[in-house]
């Protein structure tokens, strides 16, 4: 079967793409640019430049496929034009599903992020929640609107359907200085992490192949319209990482942040970047984000879908190792 999987020199993408390939499928792996030999290593993959907001890219990169994974996503806390998550995440998602819709393409599932529905109050969210805070990030609203994008094709020619997972972490690439993955290096290699206080905030992190296992599922088994959580262990900071101290048997420290600190850093981020062009790692508007409950229960992933969720000791023994000696197999 031939796949289209676009963003596929990312984190989630790459390995999707190769998942798929390792199953016999002919991936199209598409990207905007990158080292083709260093990102693709698998006979099944063609890599393919392309980009989601140029309809002649994606005209070419559709045809003849049966299914699309759409991965691809400007990503972040911020950019030096807004504007972009809304071309990319959201006008890209359209084009992307006209030009599928054209080539005869059956299936179509989107990679979302549960972070459009917002923090947890006493209990992990599910499907059926909705979102009781206004938008902090545009990250997340326009991945919220290309969401409402992808619903509206529902009966139009192919069956759309969306995952949204959370927090990632795993064996794999590390794209940014914010991800799991470059925290959880950071405080195996520097012996120093810095969580929000007093600790006790919590987030569901999923394993990358579980994700990745769960996109492919979504594409199998997944209901036209339906949205499905690719989560994992609901966790504190504090005991997450103090699982990576004892399993590592680093003795990172574990210091905690107060809230009016970290806005302070983020308003001299925020002048710092007006004064000299810098980018901003994380804007004044983001930082609420942080010091809330972030909980998701993939129960409806698990009952139609079949999706698993590994051990939090198991999952972390190889994101280690991975990090650690940078083997993934």
């Amino acid at each position: 079967m031939k796949v289209l999987v676009t963003g596929a020199s990312g984190y989630i993408g790459n390995k999707l793409a190769h998942t798929l390939a390792k199953q016999g499928n002919q991936v199209l792996a598409m990207f905007r640019s990158g080292d083709v030999k260093k990102l693709f290593r698998h006979p099944n993959i063609t890599a393919f430049i392309g980009d989601t907001c140029h309809e002649d890219s994606l005209e070419k990169a559709v045809q003849g496929c049966t299914q699309v994974y759409h991965v691809a996503a400007k990503v972040g806390a911020w950019a030096k034009n807004p504007s972009d998550f809304y071309d990319v995440n959201v006008e890209g998602t359209r084009k992307l599903l006209d030009a599928a819709i054209r080539a005869g393409v059956e299936k179509f599932v989107f990679t979302s992020t549960s972070g459009v529905f917002g923090p947890a109050e006493t209990i992990p969210i599910t499907e059926n929640d909705t979102r009781k805070i206004p938008f902090q990030i545009d990250y997340d609203r326009s991945k919220k609107l290309a969401e409402e994008v992808v619903l509206s094709y529902v009966g139009k020619g192919i069956s759309p359907v969306i995952v949204s997972p959370s927090k990632v972490y795993g064996p794999g690439q590390t794209s940014h200085s914010l991800t799991a993955n470059a925290i959880i290096e950071t405080f195996l290699k520097r012996k120093i992490t810095f969580i929000p206080y007093p600790g006790t905030y919590k987030l569901c992190f999923a394993f990358i192949d579980d994700v990745v296992d769960g996109h492919i599922l979504a594409m199998e088994k997944g209901r036209a319209g339906e949205t499905y959580i690719l989560g994992g262990i609901n966790i504190s900071y504090f005991d997450f990482f103090d699982q990576i101290r004892r399993l590592s048997k680093c003795q990172g420290r574990i210091i905690t942040l107060r809230k009016g600190f970290v806005k302070l850093l983020a308003y001299v981020q925020q002048v710092n970047h007006k004064l000299t062009g810098a980018a901003v790692r994380f804007p004044v508007n983001s930082v609420d984000h942080a010091f809330s409950d972030y909980t998701y229960s993939s129960q409806k992933a698990i009952d139609e879908l079949g999706y698993r969720i590994t051990p939090l000791d198991e999952a972390l023994t190889q994101t280690i190792q991975f990090l650690t000696n940078g083997t993934n197999e």
